[in-house]
């Protein structure tokens, strides 16, 4: 099963332009590479990344056919995201273990959210056949 592992944003992490401008910078980036590599050696990860503070993001809003955007910064801290892994795992249980390991990915008091992905097997053969054909082009570099 894979696993969105989504790490939550922080007010700290909303004000800086660079998250090495951050207090413990340096020792939780230094943390975060062992944990990453330790995830690669076991066949967790399938990739991850972090995301720049909302004040560089956009918002696309829908209703009906009408379409809006809003530029950020954007409220309720605790709503954003501020990076993801998406890992590869047997059981929700297991990414539980793997998300207890990981070392505090902000200077305070932080959450990660483990949500799993729909997998196209999940919506019947005619769903999981177009899913996959796109995954393969995907992986091939194809359009």
């Amino acid at each position: 099963m894979r696993v969105m592992v989504i790490v939550k944003a922080t007010t700290e992490s909303e004000a800086e332009n660079n998250p090495f401008d951050m207090a413990g910078a340096a020792e939780m980036f230094e943390a975060m590479g062992k944990y990453n590599e330790a995830l690669v050696k076991a066949g967790i990860m399938v990739a991850g990344d972090g995301l720049k503070p909302s004040k560089f993001g956009k918002r696309v809003h829908f209703d009906g056919a009408t379409r809006s955007v809003t530029d950020g910064p954007f409220a309720e801290t605790k709503e954003l995201v501020a990076g993801y892994w998406i890992w590869q795992v047997r059981s929700m249980d297991e990414a539980m273990e793997w998300a207890k390991r990981c070392p505090n990915p902000m200077p305070g008091p932080s959450d990660l959210e483990i949500r799993p992905l729909w997998e196209s097997e999940d919506f019947g053969p005619e769903i999981a056949a177009q899913e996959n054909e796109l995954r393969a082009r995907i992986a091939k570099g194809t359009r």
